[in-house]
């Protein structure tokens, strides 16, 4: 067991999360029990995450997307019961947004280039004024890098084969990023990878001559919030389990 305070100290200082303007209240959203035996990790804030962790016997959850964003809500319908949930089972609530998407270490963009050997990585990609991907160079067929993620992620991707077959450069920046398809553009990027894309994207990449490959906004940030389960687990003497609420989007 652990004081939960001390964790939320740990996560905070690493994340850097007081740093980083962001529309999610970064950091403990929901209080519940002061003292801390299991933490259960997961992607997204939902009932159906809630029941799976209160069965799994868990103390917290921590989330890259949690309840709270923006301004203030009224505890009404949906939000009433998830936030009610958590206050019956005394169950904290943690999330860490931008700052899990853009950590250098065990940030979800980070992991992604890894999985492809990605070297010479460097910032990219301007969201709201902070720097949240990577763009790096690799050497690989776009067949190769896209099967090295989809195993990677444990999904199907959608892929806009409009660059070269060889890649050379590629930027990743997961989740709901295809509107930063044109910086990997306008950098000459051979690919970009994110998670879900709208309408535009096609056509951006034809007049773009890139590669875009979509691994799903859900999927393409597993990888991070497990990479903080494993540095918890190091950290402190508690049990730890991910969750994974299966979503095809």
């Amino acid at each position: 067991m652990v004081n939960c305070e001390d964790v939320l100290h740990f996560l905070d200082t690493y994340l850097n999360s007081a740093q980083i303007p962001d529309a999610s209240r970064n950091g403990l959203q929901v209080e519940g029990t002061p003292r801390v035996g299991k933490i259960v990790f997961g992607v997204s804030a939902s009932l159906q995450l809630f029941h799976k962790a209160k069965a799994a016997g868990a103390d917290m959850i921590i989330v890259h997307h949690g309840l709270l964003w923006g301004q203030e809500q009224p505890l009404t319908g949906l939000f009433k019961e998830r936030v009610a949930f958590l206050l019956k089972n005394d169950i904290n609530l943690v999330a860490y947004h931008l700052p899990l998407d853009k950590h250098s270490v065990i940030g979800h963009n980070a992991c992604l280039m890894r999985a492809v050997n990605a070297q010479r990585v460097q910032p990219f990609g301007v969201y709201h004024g902070e720097t949240i991907g990577f763009s790096g160079v690799v050497n690989a067929p776009l067949d190769q890098l896209v099967t090295t993620l989809e195993n990677y992620c444990q999904t199907k991707a959608q892929v806009f084969a409009y660059g070269p077959k060889e890649i050379g450069s590629l930027a990743v920046v997961s989740g709901g990023a295809h509107s930063l398809l044109p910086q990997a553009i306008s950098q000459k990027m051979d690919l970009y990878v994110t998670g879900v894309v709208d309408e535009p994207v096609q056509e951006w990449c034809r007049e773009g001559h890139i590669n875009c490959v979509a691994l799903g906004h859900y999927n393409s940030e597993k990888a991070g919030i497990k990479a903080l389960m494993e540095l918890v687990a190091k950290r402190f003497e508690v049990q730890t389990e991910f969750i994974d609420v299966a979503n095809p989007i």
